[in-house]
């Protein structure tokens, strides 16, 4: 089966116009991955789902994860304005779907929904980027979607907590509404449209075996702890995804548009850029999540000051986005750069391994610099390397690879982590127990204990914190070691149609005709 997409080309003006909706949206989606954490006691309170509250944040993650492959199949099938237009109409009902909910089904059903229509938003921006801009230019446009992810684990809780106390749970949901229909309108004029040449299949075998690899991955992430790491259902999950993934690649090997295309897997900068960012996005979610709870808990700061507190990072996060945008430019400096960003981030964690409940302000702004520019050194070139690495084509199951691996050691990360502080907590406390109140499994009872056992018991949240970061730090290290190996030029051969031919990149905005067999 052949394909030809043919992309029109964008003017200066119109690619700026393009990228502000496609900054829009991607704030929306990754914004709607945290904005909700801190309003999930009060909607558990509203709909009397104490129980299952957790679902509310596991069925966005969930779906989008889920999804993610399958929109940049059929984004690279049949054109990805059309498709991105189309996940962000999802993403703007399901939002209005979660403001109305009126009971716990209803809105995680919603939830559901919105996910499908963010993870579309997410990996059709990245393929998008490579449809408007030359290689070249690729990584400094990168470089401004990378840094959301980093500003919007900081500002997501805080609009949450502004949300809920002034206003309602239900704003965190329909502020999407007006920001969303802007950008919306934006792309409707600004994006590239695509024309198909000939009909293409839709891989449904793949596509179901994808989704439930995801499905069974961010299950056994969001609820190990809670159901028991050895529980039958965490236990029976695991296999059922180590099987699925068995049967993956000989059904991606016969299919006639595999959604996964299995030359892409034979790409060493394909594979090791995807566990990089996989290791990466562990470690980066264990630190934008808990550093928070670290400060609110140990340091008795508010939410609202917590993120102050972090703006260190943020800046770090935000500046090296930005220098590693502009460096990227040069192919021969892009490994360079990734070795650089992860020695960064690994030397952030051996930092705040070292972190106690008297560590001064003044060192852990110095940590929390060195970790956010590691941070946001490694997602633009882990994202740029493959790109400028497969054929034209492909750019959008390339873009979902990278995206559906980071997704996932997000979640990995986040869980680890958070079992790993729990543990940690409740081992250093359990003589505490019981007294005044006083449960290891709710870091906020610390606060009725009396002076000498408070301070012990904040002690050994500190102690717990660092302990994960340093349980995390390997994670970065093995990344590195993988680093050395890459080939993250232009330069790098994949196999096709068991033919090996060099990937050649033509200017996604030259209007020039990109033909993938």
């Amino acid at each position: 089966m052949s394909m030809t997409l043919r992309l029109p080309a964008v003017r200066a003006g119109g690619v700026a116009a393009a990228m502000s909706a496609l900054f829009l949206a991607v704030l929306l989606a990754s914004l709607d991955q945290t904005i909700v954490s801190t309003a999930l006691p009060r909607i558990a309170a509203d709909l009397n789902g104490f129980d299952d509250i957790a679902w509310v944040s596991a069925a966005y993650l969930l779906a989008s994860t889920a999804v993610t492959p399958l929109w940049g199949k059929l984004g690279d099938m049949f054109g990805r304005k059309r498709l991105y237009l189309g996940a962000v109409s999802i993403f703007l009902i399901a939002s209005v779907a979660c403001g109305l909910a009126q009971n716990l089904i209803e809105l995680i059903g919603a939830r559901v929904l919105q996910g499908v229509g963010g993870g579309g938003m997410i990996v059709l921006t990245f393929a998008l980027v490579g449809d408007i801009v030359r290689p070249a230019e690729r990584g400094r446009y990168q470089a401004m979607f990378g840094s959301v992810y980093g500003v919007a684990s900081i500002v997501g809780p805080l609009l949450g907590g502004v949300f809920t106390d002034h206003l309602s749970w239900r704003w965190a949901f329909l502020v999407n509404l007006p920001v969303g229909l802007v950008a919306l309108a934006i792309a409707a004029r600004t994006l590239p449209a695509a024309t198909r040449g000939a009909k293409a299949r839709i891989d449904y075998p793949g596509s179901l075996i994808l989704a439930g690899i995801a499905t069974g991955l961010v299950l056994v992430t969001s609820f190990g702890e809670r159901w028991g790491w050895a529980s039958p259902a965490i236990l029976g999950l695991i296999a059922a995804t180590v099987a699925l993934a068995a049967l993956l690649v000989p059904v991606e090997r016969r299919a006639a548009a595999p959604v996964l295309p299995p030359a892409m897997l034979a790409s060493r900068t394909v594979v090791f850029s995807s566990v990089i960012g996989f290791f990466a996005n562990a470690a980066m979610f264990s630190v934008l999540v808990y550093l928070p709870t670290y400060l609110q808990i140990v340091h008795g700061v508010s939410a609202t000051l917590s993120g102050v507190h972090t703006l260190p990072l943020v800046a770090g996060l935000v500046l090296s986005q930005t220098l590693a945008g502009r460096w990227a430019a040069h192919v021969r400096l892009l490994r360079k750069i990734l070795l650089a960003g992860l020695a960064f981030n690994l030397a952030g964690l051996l930092l705040l391994g070292t972190i106690g409940a008297a560590t001064s302000t003044a060192v852990l702004s110095v940590y929390f610099l060195i970790t956010g520019i590691g941070i946001g050194m490694v997602p633009m070139v882990v994202l740029v390397s493959v790109q400028n690495t497969v054929p034209a084509a492909d750019l959008g199951a390339a873009s979902a690879v990278v995206t559906f691996s980071r997704s996932i050691g997000a979640a990995f990360g986040v869980a680890i982590f958070g079992t790993l502080l729990n543990t940690g907590f409740a081992d250093g406390t359990r003589s505490l127990t019981g007294v005044g109140g006083f449960d290891p499994a709710r870091p906020d009872t610390v606060a009725q204990l009396p002076g000498a056992l408070q301070d012990t018991a904040l002690s050994a949240f500190a102690h717990a914190t660092a302990m994960g970061y340093l349980w995390i730090a390997p994670a970065l290290a093995i990344g590195i070691v993988l680093a050395l190996f890459l080939k993250p030029g232009r330069k790098e051969e994949v196999k096709a149609d068991g033919v090996t031919t060099p990937v050649e990149q033509a200017p996604a905005n030259s209007g020039d005709l990109i033909t993938a067999a």
